[in-house]
């Protein structure tokens, strides 16, 4: 590993004063930023370590919206009462992220700032039609994510929470990559108060999406069988050496159909 500047911020208002350095990047749980690191992908010149931030941890029901700090590890998600109570989906997903190293010191806004093309929170976000709360402003989900590994946040903005509104149904299958444990594609299904659907796919292109082919067909008939009925067209999606585009379109509503299954249990 090459030398660095590393700064140990206690406030957010101290790390976000840091980030105005272009050269400074923010430290999370690392889980992805120190591999790109040790393979010169990324050279940042100093790291701010958002681990001393009290205030970006933490996780609490607001009326019909569950909040979650940003620096929230995915194992603290997953075995969160609060979580499976609210929305069981989202710690279902949390608990099967990576394994016991990752959810242990990965985070939900390391995850989000992140954006890879196949991880799972991304098609929560989208599938739960989430708020990302920053150091300045409020994004909403369908604003967030804008490419591979490109998301709608400026240099120097800094993801303080994350609000989920809190579904009628939701549930999230994925079909796993058995080496990284990242979704070869991951599909979120929500159900929102007075019948609105959303679909979110993850691990198909450059980054989450949302299917509306199958939010319309759901939004007229909430079944397994109405999610399978639905072609989708694998124009624009990824083909690589785990699957071709073709299989990710056939298995989009395959994975979708499971997830209504499962969200009705």
């Amino acid at each position: 590993m090459y030398a660095f500047e590393l700064h140990r911020p206690n406030s957010v208002k101290e790390a976000v004063a840091l980030l105005a350095n272009p050269d400074c990047r923010p430290l999370a749980g690392g889980q992805s930023l120190i591999a790109a690191m040790k393979l010169r992908l990324s050279a940042p010149a100093a790291l701010v370590d958002l681990g001393a931030i009290a205030e970006l941890r933490g996780i609490r029901r607001e009326g019909d919206r569950l909040v979650i700090g940003a620096l929230t590890h995915h194992a603290d998600i997953a075995a969160s009462d609060e979580v499976r109570q609210s929305i069981p989906a989202l710690a279902w997903l949390a608990g099967e992220i990576g394994d016991l190293q990752v959810r242990n010191l990965g985070t939900l806004g390391g995850s989000l700032a992140n954006n890879d093309p196949a991880a799972c929170y991304p098609a929560a976000v989208l599938g739960l039609n989430a708020t990302v709360r920053t150091d300045r402003r409020a994004i909403a989900a369908d604003d967030f994510f804008k490419g591979m590994y490109e998301t709608a946040l400026e240099p120097g903005e800094l993801i303080t929470a994350v609000e989920f509104p809190v579904p009628d149904e939701a549930a999230y299958i994925k079909f796993v990559n058995p080496a990284s444990r990242f979704a070869l594609v991951g599909i979120f299904v929500g159900r929102e108060k007075g019948g609105s659907v959303r679909v979110a796919a993850t691990g198909c292109a450059g980054c989450a999406f949302r299917v509306t082919d199958l939010e319309k067909a759901l939004e007229k008939d909430f079944s397994p069988d109405a999610a399978k009925a639905v072609r989708i067209s694998p124009d624009g999606l990824s083909s690589d050496l785990h699957a071709s585009a073709s299989y990710r379109a056939h298995l989009i509503p395959v994975l979708a159909a499971r997830a209504v299954a499962k969200s009705m249990e």
